[in-house]
């Protein structure tokens, strides 16, 4: 579809409107309850903004908006795999998805007031260059009170499938020092940064240096606390059974070509995750859906 077609068939006047910007369709969401920017490409919704408060979703401001490459910001989406491909190095770092442009399938004005807007990516040639299965997969976000982001991906196959995938929230803060993390006491954790396991002991987590924490079987909800914004981010989720904790800190933000040097310090990625023990295995006709409930305590 073309733009004004887009917008014939599943714009809402004054609530959800598509522009395009370098190549790119991005959605416009805006209700009583909040604004929102989504992309199509990648399905990947890159701004919440509630009403009477601040935004609570981190872009990077040197982010590539180019297609063939990821934006940095928002929440990516990581299907069919997280991180890099088990087997093929040359295979894009978490998946195709956040790499395609997905299609409009619905949107609608809730009762409620709140906005629903559905993307779609199915099987084709272009993504059986990367997996070989045949499947659709759905990105629903509903944008209100709370934000809520599902991937839901069934198996249209004749085969058993499996896949890894991850919400990869970055969520913006007053500063990485001032905040604390609840909810993961207690939990094991695999540190991909020196490949052991621990288990996390203190009842919230401070983040004084580089972190990329694979939490084990948990579906706890977790909150980010930080008390300069004056404000608790609440991350509940359905469908997940990894929490991923993510900050590169200051060396690694030098080596990244999409960020500034001092990123880290105003971000924080706490993922939906299913990765390491618990894959997604779907036989043939069956779905299952990956779901973060983001909002403002």
């Amino acid at each position: 579809m073309n733009l004004d077609e887009l917008n014939e068939e599943f714009g809402l006047e004054g609530e959800i409107g598509f522009y395009e910007e370098e190549d790119i369709v991005f959605a416009m969401v805006s209700n009583k309850y909040a604004d929102a920017t989504i992309s199509l490409y990648g399905a990947q919704i890159l701004n919440y903004n509630p009403v009477r408060s601040m935004e609570v979703l981190w872009m990077s401001p040197e982010s590539n908006f180019e297609k063939g490459k990821a934006i940095r910001g928002g929440i990516p989406i990581c299907f069919p795999w997280f991180g890099p491909h088990v087997s093929d190095e040359s295979m894009p770092q978490h998946g195709f998805a956040r790499i395609l442009d997905w299609e409009v399938s619905k949107t609608e004005m809730l009762p409620n007031g709140e906005s629903k807007i559905v993307l779609q990516l199915c099987s084709s040639e272009e993504t059986k260059k990367y997996w070989p299965y045949d499947f659709c997969a759905d990105m629903i976000f509903t944008v209100g009170n709370k934000l809520s982001v599902t991937l839901k991906v069934t198996n249209t196959s004749n085969e058993p499938l499996d896949y890894t995938c991850a919400l990869h929230s970055y969520f913006s803060l007053s500063a990485i020092q001032n905040i604390t993390i609840e909810g993961l006491e207690n939990t094991l954790y695999q540190n991909q940064l020196d490949g052991g396991e621990y288990l996390q002991e203190t009842e919230l987590l401070e983040i004084a240096q580089a972190e990329t924490r694979h939490y084990y079987d948990t579906e706890t909800t977790c909150v980010i606390d930080d008390p300069i914004y004056k404000r608790r981010i609440r991350i509940e989720k359905e469908g997940s059974r990894n929490t991923t904790v993510w900050n590169p800190w200051a060396e690694a933000c030098l080596q990244m070509g999409d960020v500034p040097d001092d990123a880290y310090e105003t971000f924080v990625c706490l993922e939906t995750v299913n990765k390491i023990n618990n894959s997604i295995k779907l036989a043939p006709g069956e779905n299952h859906e990956t779901t973060a409930i983001i909002g403002i305590e």
